[in-house]
C-alpha cells in the first residue's frame, strides 16, 4: 500500500516539533552550528528535520489505510537511511508482514506493518515496524461489531 498524497515538511513543522518534544539538539534549529559542525555529507551544513517528526509523518500518511480499525501497541526496528530537510516532501509505503491472534486479549489479533518513508526522489529516509491490535471479524467490543 502507498500513500495517496505526500507531505512537504516545513521549517515551522520542524521547529515546533523540536521545541514541543524538548529536543535541544542544535542540528535541528541552528543553521550556523550545523554549517560549522556538519559541512560535508550527509548534511551539507543544512538543518535536519527531527527524526521523530519524520516517523510521525510517514506513519500518519497511511493511517486511513493501516490503522483505522485498530490501535497501535508497538513501534519497533526504526532505521533512518538519509536525512530529511526543510522542503522535502515525504510519501509512505507499507506492507503487512505478520498477522496473528492476540495471546492476552481474546477476540483480538495483532498486525505488524513494515512502513517506509520516501522523499520526493523516491529515496528511502526511514523504515520501521508498527504493530496494531485489531478486533477479529465478527467480534464485538464496547458494543461495536468488527466487519
Amino acid at each position: 500500500m502507498r500513500s495517496k498524497v505526500g507531505r512537504t515538511v516545513t521549517e515551522t513543522d520542524n521547529v515546533w516539533f523540536t521545541l514541543l518534544t524538548g529536543n535541544g539538539n542544535q542540528i535541528h534549529f541552528n543553521e550556523d552550528y550545523t554549517r560549522r559542525t556538519f559541512p560535508g555529507e550527509p548534511f551539507l551544513g543544512r538543518r535536519v528535520v527531527n527524526g521523530f517528526l519524520t516517523v510521525a509523518i510517514a506513519a500518519g500518511l497511511l493511517v486511513d489505510t493501516t490503522s483505522r480499525n485498530g490501535f497501535q501497541v508497538g513501534l519497533e526496528d526504526v532505521r533512518f537511511s538519509r536525512p530529511v530537510f526543510h522542503g522535502d516532501t515525504l510519501y509512505s509505503e507499507a506492507r503487512v508482514t505478520e498477522v496473528r491472534e492476540s495471546r492476552s486479549r481474546p477476540g483480538f489479533g495483532l498486525v505488524r506493518i513494515r512502513t517506509r518513508g520516501l522523499n520526493e526522489r523516491g529515496e528511502p529516509v526511514v523504515e520501521f515496524d508498527r504493530v496494531f491490535m485489531v478486533r477479529k471479524r465478527g467480534e464485538t467490543w464496547h458494543g461495536a461489531r468488527a466487519e
